[in-house]
């Protein structure tokens, strides 16, 4: 049960466009509608519904995204990179991940990429994402905490019958 919540909240999120913000700005100023006036509150219409909170593990790992790219031109294959909220704010804690989509049954094949403070999309093509990695890092002599950027191809093969990959590398770049 607790697989089959979290993959319902991630296929929520997938569902999810990322991308109406950036559109907005595509479109000319004189075209875009107008805002919304606020609206006045509603009047209720019958017995509110009580609700109890969710005491599933899943539900708490779901509600840890923090952050959902799908990837585009991966063929047939649906992926995405996301990442979840954890661990020390002041060093790391960006859980990030990239996703590729079996089936119903066995919902997403994730590979973790690494614990980082942000990562940035810098290219994509099928088999491939180009990441700009910031990540904290500590000075062991000092005890210092820094914060340093490095880049990373992630690869996967891309199979011929759609299928996700077995395995993603991880490969330093310039």
């Amino acid at each position: 049960m607790k697989p089959l919540l979290f993959l319902t909240a991630l296929i929520g999120l997938a569902a999810c466009d990322t991308g109406v913000e950036s559109r907005k700005e595509a479109v000319p100023p004189a075209e875009q509608p107008a805002p919304l006036a606020a609206a006045a509150p509603r009047a209720a219409s019958g017995p509110a519904a009580v609700l109890t909170p969710e005491t599933d593990a899943a539900a708490q790992e779901a509600a840890g995204v923090v952050r959902l790219d799908e990837l585009a031109g991966q063929g047939p294959i649906a992926a995405k990179l996301f990442a979840t909220a954890g661990g020390d704010p002041a060093m790391n804690g960006l859980y990030t991940h990239i996703a590729f989509f079996q089936d119903p049954a066995e919902g997403w094949r994730v590979f973790r990429i690494g614990d980082v403070l942000d990562y940035r999309i810098l290219s994509e093509r099928a088999g491939r994402v180009d990441l700009e990695l910031r990540e904290s890092v500590m000075d062991e002599a000092t005890a210092t905490i820094g914060d340093r950027t490095r880049r990373v191809i992630v690869g996967w093969p891309i199979a011929a019958d759609g299928s996700a990959p077995s395995e993603v590398t991880v490969t330093p770049a310039q």
